[in-house]
């Protein structure tokens, strides 16, 4: 299964947001500016992060964007479903989000699903469940530690071996 641009973009977004905190509002261009991201494209896909009450925007000079909740009860499960919709690892397979049954269009078919459903089952939940257990407070914690200057590692001795030849 591969996620659209939609959805990376719209993570990092959020972590951008996380990153500043919930009282400072950040521009859509500082962040497309910060991430290297096209500013017409963060603006439809804020829209669907406002959408989910996931961010808000406050208008004037200081305006921006900033989450609604605490970074850490934000999983990247309702993140990547208020960008993408249903997960789904297979263009036949229908994540029924009224009921607790996954939904195979091969069942209209033969009158049951094909030989394969239980393999997107088991796909499919495993990969709401890793999303459901991350959170953004993890990939703001993560970029953090990413940007952080390494300690300068000390150079290693040369082996006798390698200058003597």
């Amino acid at each position: 299964m591969i996620f659209t641009t939609k959805a990376e973009y719209g993570v990092r977004l959020l972590v951008e947001l996380g990153r500043h905190g919930a009282d400072h509002p950040v521009s859509l261009k500082a962040i497309a500016e910060a991430e290297g991201l096209p500013l017409a494209y963060l603006e439809r896909i804020v829209a669907l992060l406002k959408k989910a009450g996931l961010v808000e925007s406050t208008r004037g000079a200081h305006g921006g964007y900033r989450l609604t909740r605490d970074p850490a009860t934000v999983s990247m499960d309702e993140v990547i479903v208020a960008l993408e919709g249903a997960v789904a690892p297979m263009t036949c397979f229908v994540d029924d989000t009224d009921s607790p049954r996954v939904l195979c269009s091969h069942e209209s078919d033969s009158g049951h699903g094909c030989a394969t459903k239980l393999l997107w089952m088991r796909v499919q939940g495993g990969v709401m469940e890793k999303l459901q257990q991350t959170t953004l407070a993890e990939l703001v914690a993560f970029a953090v530690r990413d940007t952080t200057p390494a300690a300068p590692r000390p150079i290693a001795a040369v082996p006798a071996a390698v200058t003597a030849g």
